[in-house]
């Protein structure tokens, strides 16, 4: 009898500290995450590109001007529960944007008018390809900070 409460007691200890050490929230030591303040469209990027992690632009390896845009838009989800209403989004007016190509060469730095929306013209030699054919991939950032939180958009434009 002696050896079977012990071995319930220790069963019961036994499982105790095991749900004590799964119950523990572990901290992801990786990677310190905040969400985005600002959801940054990026203008002509195919339907659906706002989800998509890497939109691409697709402009003609003639052209020479491109027109690099974004729209952005703050989220504001008070009426989140309200069928009939939903989520509105905002545009956000005088935010600074910096756009760089992801080799760390500066592009320049804009600012959101009243629509949220930022836009650069550059030719296909100031993006780092004197000779654009189809094909030619051009990775883009465009980082900002908006309410003390800094954010990175990656975006790609592709030459046809």
């Amino acid at each position: 009898m002696k050896n079977i409460r012990s071995s319930i007691t220790t069963l019961c200890l036994l499982a105790m500290v095991t749900l004590g050490i799964a119950s523990c929230k572990v901290e992801d030591p990786f990677l310190e995450r905040d969400v985005a303040p600002v959801l940054v469209d990026i203008v002509g990027a195919p339907f659906g590109a706002p989800i998509a992690s890497e939109p691409t632009v697709t402009y003609a390896a003639t052209a020479t001007k491109l027109t690099l845009s974004a729209r952005l838009l703050e989220l504001d989800k008070t009426n989140i529960l309200d069928h009939t209403k939903g989520i509105d989004s905002i545009p956000v007016p005088n935010l600074a944007i910096k756009i760089t190509l992801r080799s760390g060469a500066a592009l320049g730095e804009v600012t959101s008018n009243a629509d949220g929306l930022v836009t650069i013209d550059k030719t296909w030699a100031e993006l780092g390809i004197a000779a654009p054919k189809a094909g030619s991939l051009i990775k883009i950032s465009w980082t900002g900070n908006h309410k003390g939180i800094a954010f990175t958009r990656f975006s790609q434009i592709a030459a046809n």
